[in-house]
């Protein structure tokens, strides 16, 4: 994942030493809520003016899906000298883990951001982490220090000292907001702490948090269900950079991600029409810097890279309600989103023709090959051409030297 320069968003890893003091939040969480703003990456060393717009949109709650901040230790890019992080001599890691002293000033940093202090006094902030917070680039469950890193990351979120989550090997939960008859459920996944090696093709979620889940979305039904990854569900920005290398999705686990696809169905068809997903929504907004797809992009796999979050704002007073999903800039203006109503979202809803629901979630398994392969095409064409060019070069030199040396034996 990247690093953000003013931008916002995501989970956690902190460390002991220093006590992370917390504000509570003036939303109560039997009040309506109509307004939730998410984000990730947040370089917690960079300028964060983001957080100004963020505070004019006046969110209920903020949800942090990744790397809110940057814990770990980036190496440069070194191919020769002692310490080689890229290429064929690479002989030790582009990222190292921080010390506990270092991640908990990182997130201390992080904090006391004035607007995002600003934010935590006026909104419910709750979130899940990524892997920057987690304490290793592309760290799975093979990270040694993620216990540690987890107590971190709920201090962090000032997450109660009797939490469940305190107490559970990984950091996903699950809210119900809102008062009966509209409520917001949201369920923030952990896809570190279980996660296998990647391209094992093994699991993202393990056992017990699939078991969880399951029961999540098999419970009392909500009215609208909002499910946060901090890795893309939808990849296909990963998928259009394949084979020359793969960014981290659910797409790097095939069965995981169908098993989830199979869970939101199964669930559908169990729970009453009023449960409705927007999961399929928030997979455009993929937590790397917050980028988004640009509107004229064809197959939804360009990017918006500037600073920016999201904006979720529910009228319940329309009929039918309506779901208004945006990604916003640094000055709070809208740079894509979508209008649906929840009639559009319902379990059974004859008002999506089949196949009309992937404009806005069309898979990288979908795209035509020349779109999946396109840079791959292109590198290797431009390879090709490059290594033509040489042998024409090569050619070229050679037929000058016969001819000069004829010349000279002529002479």
């Amino acid at each position: 994942m990247e690093t953000l320069a003013a931008a916002v968003v995501v989970a956690s890893v902190v460390v002991v030493m220093q006590v992370l003091v917390g504000t509570a939040a003036s939303y109560s969480d039997h009040h309506l809520l109509s307004r939730i703003a998410f984000g990730s990456c947040a370089n917690q060393s960079a300028p964060q003016p983001i957080w100004d717009v963020i505070n004019e949109f006046d969110p209920q709650v903020f949800i942090w899906l990744g790397d809110n901040i940057y814990g770990d230790i980036r190496r440069p890019f070194k191919i020769v000298g002692k310490e080689r992080t890229i290429g064929p001599w690479k002989n030790v890691p582009r990222f190292i883990p921080s010390s506990q002293s270092e991640m908990l000033s990182r997130y201390n940093m992080a904090k006391n951001i004035h607007g995002y202090s600003r934010l935590r006094a006026n909104s419910k902030v709750i979130g899940t982490w990524d892997d920057h917070d987690y304490g290793l680039n592309d760290a799975g469950k093979e990270f040694s220090y993620k216990i540690t890193n987890q107590r971190l990351l709920l201090d962090f979120l000032d997450e109660p000292q009797d939490s469940p989550r305190r107490k559970q090997s990984g950091v996903y939960t699950s809210y119900t907001l809102g008062p009966p008859g509209k409520q917001v459920k949201i369920i923030l996944l952990d896809t570190r702490y279980h996660r296998d090696p990647l391209s094992s093709d093994g699991t993202i979620l393990g056992d017990s948090q699939w078991s969880w889940l399951r029961k999540e979305l098999m419970g009392p039904a909500s009215n609208i269900t909002i499910i946060g990854s901090s890795i893309q569900v939808i990849s296909n920005l990963s998928a259009t950079t394949a084979p020359l290398f793969y960014m981290e999705s659910w797409g790097r686990f095939p069965k995981e991600r169908d098993r989830l696809f199979k869970l939101i169905t199964d669930s559908k068809k169990v729970l009453p029409p009023p449960l409705h997903f927007i999961v399929r929504f928030l997979a455009w907004f993929t937590p790397s810097t917050m980028r988004v797809m640009s509107q004229n992009c064809r197959y939804r796999s360009c990017t918006y890279g500037k600073p920016n979050f999201g904006a979720i704002e529910i009228d319940w007073d329309a009929v039918p309600v309506n779901l208004k999903l945006q990604v916003r800039d640094i000055n709070g203006l809208p740079v894509t989103g979508v209008n649906i109503s929840l009639l559009e979202l319902r379990a059974g809803s004859s008002t999506i023709k089949a196949g009309q629901d992937r404009k806005h979630c069309t898979l990288e398994l979908m795209l035509p090959g020349i779109v999946r392969y396109r840079l791959a095409i292109l590198v290797y064409s431009v390879l090709a051409l490059l290594l033509l060019a040489l042998v024409g070069l090569i050619c070229a030199v050679t037929l000058v030297c016969r001819l000069c040396l004829r010349k000279c034996k002529i002479d």
